[in-house]
């Protein structure tokens, strides 16, 4: 049973809105490629592991505190006897470990994932034991992409390689029992844990003024999209979308990327760069919000706000 779903994850959901309205620098590129790549990953893992948590408590993409230090969990499972905690990796291509450090393909040092897992294993044994928990914890360093390959591999290292997927959840499988009401009540308490953090401070420098306008595709984010009567064509892809559904997408993108801004018809008609008259925005956004205000000074909420 899923407790907390993975979702996209609010920078890289920000940075999709920001890379499809101006060009990155190599920096915020390399950032925005490592997080899709890490969420492929991570979506990748959910799926290879449908039957084996289907009978267990599954709560992804935790962000917890122990004494003032912040760790991150992929993936974290309890099941009866044991819970699971699993890094998920998406690497690809030759990786080398030398003397415990880790290699790239290019051969450029990289951190130790292993040393990763066993400071988030330390932390998440030290709060468990403040919540009173004594299930064993099992780590895990997963790998989903089968063209990895890492040389030189400690023996005995926490790790499942693409090639074991089947044979760790054929065997671990086999070892699940009913779970009791406390396994809940653990899920519930690390869920209330579960920090929410801002990654605002972390996307590239934009304002409204300078981002691109229009209303984007929502198959492939290409702003080259046209109108025909109500239906929101996409040049480069051929996805349709209906206009009034376009719109409030490209609302959601404007109150994420401007939660300071006021949701105006102005503004939102600016945003979207349509062809339709401003009177249609207007309606779309009475239709779907709470007018604030008369007149010029008019604008829009959310309807339980």
């Amino acid at each position: 049973m899923i407790i907390q779903q993975r979702n996209i994850p609010l920078e890289l959901k920000l940075l999709r809105f920001i890379k499809a309205r101006m060009d990155f620098d190599s920096k915020a590129e390399s950032n925005y490629q490592i997080l899709e790549k890490g969420y492929r990953g991570e979506r990748e893992f959910d799926n290879l592991m449908v039957d084996f948590s289907e009978n267990l408590l599954v709560l992804n993409d935790l962000l917890l505190e122990y004494n003032g230090t912040l760790f991150q969990i992929d993936s974290l499972m309890i099941s009866s006897n044991s819970i699971y905690l699993f890094e998920v990796k998406n690497f690809e291509g030759d990786y080398l470990i030398e003397n415990d450090t880790w290699y790239s393909p290019s051969k450029s040092e990289i951190k130790n994932p292993l040393l990763q897992l066993q400071r988030t294993e330390s932390l998440i044994r030290r709060l468990l034991k403040e919540l009173r928990c004594h299930i064993p914890i099992e780590t895990y360093l997963f790998f989903v992409n089968p063209e990895f390959q890492l040389y030189q591999t400690p023996q005995n290292a926490p790790i499942v390689f693409p090639s074991q997927h089947k044979r760790f959840i054929k065997k671990n499988t086999s070892k699940q029992v009913t779970l009791k009401d406390s396994h809940s009540k653990l899920a519930q308490q690390l869920l209330s844990l579960n920090i929410i953090e801002s990654p605002y401070s972390r996307l590239p420098e934009f304002d409204f003024d300078t981002l691109d306008k229009g209303i984007s595709c929502t198959s492939c984010q290409s702003l080259d999209t046209f109108l025909v009567k109500t239906k929101l064509i996409c040049k480069h892809c051929g996805c349709k979308e209906d206009y009034s559904s376009a719109v409030l997408r490209s609302v959601d993108e404007f109150k994420l990327l401007f939660p300071n801004l006021k949701l105006t018809t102005n503004q939102i008609h600016e945003w979207c760069n349509t062809s339709k008259a401003k009177k249609t925005i207007r309606k779309i956004l009475a239709n779907n919000f709470k007018k604030r205000g008369r007149s010029v000074s008019s604008y829009y909420e959310d309807l339980d706000s």
